[in-house]
């Protein structure tokens, strides 16, 4: 009696749809092929990180803006008499010289698509220099507000806007160390070799400094 023998079943031949034969499926992800162009884009790991690090920006300096309104909303007048009033126009210049400093990001980050690595580098020194320029007419704003009487210990009004304003400026001095080291790595001719996620998350950051100081001006200053 002859052995058993199991034959493979046949390979499915694809079907001819109107005289052509319709290409093989995408990969599923278990292939060593490069499938960087395939597929729905993802957002990558720096952006996420991103991501929940302005998040929890976001709840702090949320909760902070809460309670100067809580504190505004009980004080019978605001500012209390004998107080300084804060410089509007100044810092009204001061918010346009920020918000500039973004622009010139968003032609940072295009120059590095390009990949015009001159233009970078330019589009990065004006960020940073006007992100300088930015904290010394707020330093020099501090300087004549504390000769006039406003300090941390003026009460509530003072305490509250030294807090506010004073952990945004912190936030705009860590950005430009951030910058800093981006700026020398760019001037080396890195970020054109496609290797860009430190100036990709120094961007996202620095747009989020600046969009929030708006915030804070129109809260503090303004309302």
């Amino acid at each position: 009696m002859s052995p058993l023998v199991l034959e493979a079943p046949p390979r499915p031949v694809p079907r001819r749809i109107n005289g052509r034969t319709p290409p093989p499926p995408p990969p599923t992800g278990g292939g060593d092929g490069d499938e960087s162009s395939q597929g729905p884009r993802r957002l990558d790991n720096v952006r996420v990180a991103m991501l929940f690090l302005i998040a929890g920006e976001v709840m702090f300096f949320a909760a902070f803006v809460s309670g100067f309104f809580v504190l505004r909303m009980a004080a019978p007048m605001w500012p209390p008499p004998l107080q300084p009033r804060l410089p509007l126009l100044v810092t009204g210049f001061n918010t346009l010289v920020l918000l500039t400093s973004s622009l010139a990001m968003v032609g940072a980050t295009r120059a590095m698509r390009a990949g015009d690595g001159q233009r970078l580098v330019r589009g990065l020194v004006a960020a940073a220099t006007l992100g300088a320029l930015f904290l010394a007419i707020q330093g020099y704003e501090w300087m004549r507000l504390i000769e006039y009487g406003l300090t941390v210990s003026s009460g509530a009004y003072g305490g509250t806007f030294y807090t506010l304003i004073g952990a945004h400026a912190a936030h705009v001095v860590g950005a430009l160390v951030w910058l800093g080291v981006t700026l020398t790595l760019a001037a080396r001719g890195r970020f054109l070799d496609g290797q860009t996620a430190v100036l990709r998350a120094c961007a996202i950051y620095w747009h989020f400094v600046v969009a929030l100081w708006p915030v804070l001006y129109v809260s503090v200053y303004l309302v």
